[in-house]
């Protein structure tokens, strides 16, 4: 991947943040911290726009209108990689002809719109005609239905764990499952395929925000068709044999309201891989986090009541999604800077979630803060549809994990990073339990 040189603040002084570094993606807030104080509107080489701070951050996502989701859609075509940009056209025209070369044919007769036109790339109407029909799988009735359903699945993942020795690796072995098998039961499909269901996700996240993307598309591509035939296949399957499941829902709602099937399919595909790949870190980061901080460890296991608070900020301290992109829809003036037409811009949630002006010692990680308003789940008309899921997932799991296995401590003090500049998280986490203590 090539690097141009960094620019320079009014200062003079060196901003030395670099979306697409592995260094940064290492430990991104030292790099946060600087574009806060000294370049909150900054531009990258290449053309990128990053703002980091709080206000800024909450301008861009509440108002569509200026800065539109075309800049996630550029993304997902693989037009922003280590900040080079391409337009829209260029980049379907290369992915028909790369996809001609590996024998992909197109699907549904269009190869337009896979993983493209997906709910998070869309400005409203779009974006509103499709969320008001998926939002209907994630209602407060949808997922209290599915309490019951998440704590089972947890406890017979950690029952696994106890069958199998004193040490694990959470992200494999528990953080990972668990969200697969609540994402099969909650589309309807075969949680028998929670291997493929893996693979796909985490190629998807990688082929388009990690490494996999720079040396380029084929996997990625080969994945998304090979997702959008199952996917097609258990739609054709729901319109002959109807289930109370979501994917059901949306044949449904083909029908009534015209959500295409190309529509239908590309939100399956985003709830496999964000749906899954998020609330995976999203645990991971959880328990990283506390065992680096011995003292809220002890206090949440003094007081169980603290694991809701502990999920807020982790959101907030060490979210698992940690930027967006949008684009300008016109020229826009940001505290003296001009960000022009068509250019795109990264909204730092990691950073806007470390802003001093909008949270008190901020750096402090505190189970016990006041973290509402974080950008965990995003902000503004793309807020996390998932994030009633995610977040009972996460409390499920987490107050279920220290409660049965006592004693959590690393087995390796390193983390290696999950390969993407966009999302947050181990690849892995070595951990050992007290076993006597363990139930």
């Amino acid at each position: 991947m090539t690097r141009a040189s960094f620019r320079t603040n009014a200062g003079g002084e060196a901003i030395g943040y670099d979306p697409f570094s592995a260094t940064v993606r290492a430990n991104p807030f030292p790099y946060y911290a600087q574009l806060r104080e000294q370049a909150p509107v900054h531009r990258l080489p290449g053309g990128l726009w990053v703002l980091s701070r709080y206000e800024d951050c909450a301008f861009a996502l509440r108002n569509p209108d200026l800065f539109s989701s075309s800049g996630t859609r550029l993304m997902m075509m693989g037009g922003l990689q280590a900040g080079m940009m391409a337009d829209i056209e260029t980049l379907r025209e290369a992915r028909r002809r790369k996809q001609r070369e590996l024998g992909l044919p197109p699907l549904l007769g269009t190869d337009e719109g896979w993983n493209e036109n997906s709910l998070i790339a869309l400005d409203p109407p779009a974006h509103e005609k499709i969320r008001h029909i998926v939002n209907r799988g994630f209602t407060p009735r949808q997922i209290q239905r599915l309490a019951p359903r998440v704590q089972a699945i947890t406890d017979r993942t950690i029952d696994r764990i106890l069958a199998r020795g004193d040490r694990f690796d959470l992200t494999a072995d528990f953080s990972m499952p668990i969200p697969l098998e609540v994402m099969a039961e909650l589309l309807g499909v075969d949680a028998a395929d929670g291997a493929n269901f893996r693979r796909w996700s985490e190629m998807v996240i990688q082929g388009i925000t990690g490494s996999v993307a720079v040396e380029g598309p084929d996997p990625l591509l080969r994945t998304l068709h090979e997702v959008a035939e199952y996917f097609l296949a258990v739609i054709e399957d729901r319109r002959k044999h109807p289930k109370d499941d979501l994917i059901s829902l949306l044949v449904a709602a083909e029908e009534s309201e015209r959500l295409s099937p190309v529509e239908t399919v590309n939100f399956a595909i985003l709830l496999l891989a964000a749906g899954n790949e998020t609330t995976t870190h999203l645990i991971d980061n959880a328990i990283a986090t506390i065992l680096d901080h011995p003292d809220q460890l002890a206090s949440l296991r003094a007081d169980p009541s603290l694991v809701e608070g502990w999920v807020e900020e982790t959101l907030r301290y060490e979210g698992p999604v940690q930027l967006a992109f949008r684009q300008a829809t016109r020229d826009v003036e940001l505290h003296g800077h001009t960000i022009a037409k068509g250019d795109v811009v990264i909204v730092l949630f990691g950073a806007a979630n470390r802003d001093p002006a909008m949270f008190p010692d901020p750096e402090r990680y505190d189970i016990r803060r006041d973290a509402q308003g974080h950008m965990g789940f995003g902000f503004g008309v793309h807020f996390c549809l998932g994030a009633s899921l995610a977040r009972l997932e996460a409390n499920v799991a987490l107050e279920t994990l220290l409660r049965r296995l006592p004693g959590l401590e690393r087995t390796r003090a390193t983390v290696d990073r999950f390969d993407s500049f966009l999302v947050r998280g181990p690849t892995c986490l070595p951990l050992r339990y007290e076993r006597k203590a363990a139930r």
